[in-house]
């Protein structure tokens, strides 16, 4: 099995909303804030080759929403999906698998594209099984009011409408040659991958661990549906994490790729951080 960073591009982010309850005086020492109180976030995704696949997880926010959302949010950089692969030596036609920790537009959005002449959507990945599971498709399909405005139909609905939609099913192995952990905190039912590479264990974070300034476990966002889930989830997770020396690959750090966690008198902390180029 080999792994490949890529990059989708950055974009920004209300500081307060991404830390709840927490003060800006305390979160901005790891994640500055500009003028507007925003502050930059990537929208980083990982490929899988494994054999005869090759697994994307999860794809950033694409391209077919107008100026005025993305406007939102802020867009900065120069990374793209299709660069970031060409980079490695693929093409989107190569993908086999695009898998979605879950639906939130900044992790959903690429699966989509529109067609030549913009007349419809269509799959941006048209040799690829897509992989979601039943429990978060079907919240994310019937969506709460808090989470409507993340869960865009033109993301979801043509994924199940091009018949290439799958459901991981227990832990996901057999189907995807890597184990699932699943967490409700953020949203029912997100996914995290994790990967056995060599001697190392790698779990791809999603929305569980933004970014390093959420390892403290007060630190949670002010999206999540499940604040105090969340909290639980963390707690256990990290010292899982700390007791095995996982890498934690960071999804929406805008400055760290991978870090590892360490046990602390205060609790679990971070210990050192990495990029790609420094481990593989």
């Amino acid at each position: 099995m080999k792994i490949y960073p890529i990059e989708t591009g950055n974009f920004k982010l209300d500081g307060g909303a991404m830390f709840g309850v927490v003060p800006k005086s305390l979160w901005q020492r790891t994640n500055p804030a500009d003028a507007n109180n925003l502050i930059s976030m990537s929208m980083r995704c990982l490929l899988i080759e494994d054999q005869e696949r090759l697994i994307l997880v999860d794809t950033g926010l694409g391209s077919k929403q107008s100026d005025k959302f993305f406007g939102y949010y802020d867009l900065f950089g120069d990374f793209s999906l299709d660069a970031s692969l060409k980079e490695h030596g693929f093409h989107r036609d190569d993908i086999t698998d695009v898998f979605l920790t879950h639906l939130h537009f900044d992790h959903c959005g690429g699966a989509i594209q529109w067609n030549a002449n913009r007349t419809h959507y269509e799959p941006a990945f048209k040799n690829a099984k897509f992989w979601s599971n039943e429990n978060h498709w079907q919240w994310a399909t019937n969506p709460n009011p808090r989470e409507k405005a993340s869960f865009l139909k033109e993301n979801i609905n043509p994924i199940e409408e091009s018949g290439q939609l799958n459901f991981v099913r227990g832990n996901g192995f057999d189907q995807l040659g890597f184990e699932v952990l699943f967490m409700d905190g953020h949203t029912e039912k997100q996914m995290l991958p994790k990967l056995r590479i060599g001697d190392q264990t790698l779990v791809f974070m999603a929305d569980l661990l933004p970014t390093v300034g959420h390892i403290p476990l007060p630190y949670v966002m002010g999206y999540d549906t499940r604040p105090l889930l969340t909290l639980q989830e963390k707690e256990l997770f990290l010292n899982e994490a700390a007791d095995n020396n996982y890498l934690l690959f960071l999804e929406h750090d805008a400055y760290n790729t991978l870090c590892t966690v360490t046990h602390t008198e205060k609790g679990v902390r971070l210990q050192d951080t990495f990029q790609f180029s420094d481990l593989f």
